[in-house]
């Protein structure tokens, strides 16, 4: 991500594909996509938590994933510089150590019950991902052969799926089942949310352990140094003056990527809160907790499935399928109640499986030597999870829950064109 390039002469020179024996260290790897995975997740806990806690509106709460996935935007250029400087091992570490200071950060937030504490912990808490993201991408690719990068790093993308799968159990058990609905008055419910906040502490205080003792891990790893100095030109032009903005299918599919975050974000920030309408499951928050294991979890099932059925069928056209399929069920989602809302809106977990590799793929298709800067562009497109939910909330304040599903309705649309038309737009426009 961001810009950093493998160069397979260097891996070869460090002799990553010669001796050494790396399993232990690919599934420390592993554990690392578990945990960002598991990470991510919490914040659809804890939206839900802050905002009765708080008495926030829907585009107050979704503030949460602006700093969260704004962080990606931010950070990622930076994150590639440093990881070029130090490597991916040492940026590994720098990135798990930022981490493990955001979630230290949650217990003074929770202790001063203090809204904007909890954003900034968000913010350096995404900020160490960044890093490890930048660095355990191409770092999974090298530490083994070429031959089986991809499927090396469809595994490690598959453990992250199951990190999004499990952590809304640990949520609810750890964090909702704790937390009563607020019932005072507005000169009660500060005090009330000073007590109650103090409930992420020990949850967040146990992922900065495990944050730690994995970066002493990697301090004591004996791996070979790799990432220096490959940092990729991500500048807008190359030496004749060309850049991989004026490939439509590239640009296309950036928007591609904006869009598909800012809906699957959007709608895992607000799955709880739909589901606690008394027209449509009438849940508790902890109980509705639960449900977002299906929504993660048929991603997860869906991406091995995926992959399996775009080894006989263009990727853009199951793009385009899922895409339409995600139309119906949204839509479905806004035009019903009950039992068939709540389960319409679940199942497009499933949809959204292969969605973000395929665009990704697809949008890189063709770059040839603006590949790296064309993945650069794609990467920062991620802030769709920042901005895209923000105006979810807008609409939830002004229009109700149910309709605010209609920004995820349009993404799915433009996705759809996308898998369909957009991503055969493949000569320069210029």
């Amino acid at each position: 991500m961001a810009g950093i390039s493998i160069d397979a002469d260097e891996a070869q020179a460090a002799g990553v594909h010669q001796h050494g024996n790396f399993r232990f260290a690919l599934l420390v790897l592993t554990s690392l996509f578990f945990m960002w995975g598991f990470i991510t997740c919490l914040n659809d806990i804890l939206i839900p938590y802050l905002k009765n806690m708080f008495e926030l509106n829907y585009a107050q709460a979704m503030l949460v994933q602006f700093c969260f996935f704004g962080a990606y935007f931010i950070v990622s250029l930076p994150a590639g510089a440093l990881v070029g400087k130090i490597g991916y091992q040492k940026g590994i570490v720098a990135g798990l150590a930022l981490a493990c200071c955001g979630c230290l950060l949650f217990y003074p937030s929770a202790s001063y019950a203090s809204y904007w504490m909890f954003l900034a912990a968000f913010f350096v808490l995404a900020s160490g991902i960044t890093i490890l993201q930048v660095a355990a991408n191409p770092y999974v690719s090298v530490l083994g052969p070429a031959h089986t990068a991809s499927s090396r790093l469809t595994l490690t993308q598959a453990f992250n799926s199951f990190g999004t799968t499990v952590a809304p159990f640990f949520g609810s058990w750890l964090i909702l089942s704790t937390s009563p609905q607020l019932s005072q008055s507005a000169s009660d419910a500060t005090l009330d949310a000073a007590a109650q906040a103090g409930t992420v502490q020990l949850p967040y205080l146990i992922l900065a352990a495990t944050l730690a003792v994995l970066a002493l891990v990697f301090i004591s790893l004996k791996l070979p140094q790799l990432g220096k100095k490959t940092l990729a030109n991500t500048s807008t032009c190359d030496k004749n003056g060309a850049s991989a903005w004026r490939y439509p299918h590239l640009v296309l599919g950036a928007i591609g990527i904006f869009v598909y975050v800012g809906a699957e974000v959007g709608i895992g920030s607000f799955l709880i809160n739909f589901l606690v309408q008394p027209e449509i499951g009438g849940f508790s928050h902890a109980e509705a907790a639960h449900y977002i294991a299906y929504y993660f979890g048929g991603a997860m099932v869906g991406r091995f499935v995926g992959a399996a059925v775009m080894q006989k069928i263009k990727a853009g056209k199951v793009l385009a399928f899922n895409a339409l399929c995600a139309c119906a069920l949204v839509t479905l989602a806004l035009a019903s109640t009950g039992t068939l809302a709540m389960w319409a809106l679940l199942l497009v977990g499933l949809c959204n499986s292969i969605m973000f590799p395929t665009i990704f793929s697809l949008a890189l298709q063709d770059l040839e030597q603006h590949t790296s800067q064309g993945s650069g562009i794609l990467c920062l497109a991620i802030v769709g999870g920042a901005i895209l939910p923000l105006l979810q909330g807008l609409l939830a304040d002004n229009l109700g829950i149910q309709l605010a599903f209609l920004v995820p309705l349009l993404c799915y649309g433009f996705i759809a064109f996308y898998g369909a038309i957009g991503c055969d737009a493949k000569r320069p426009s210029f």
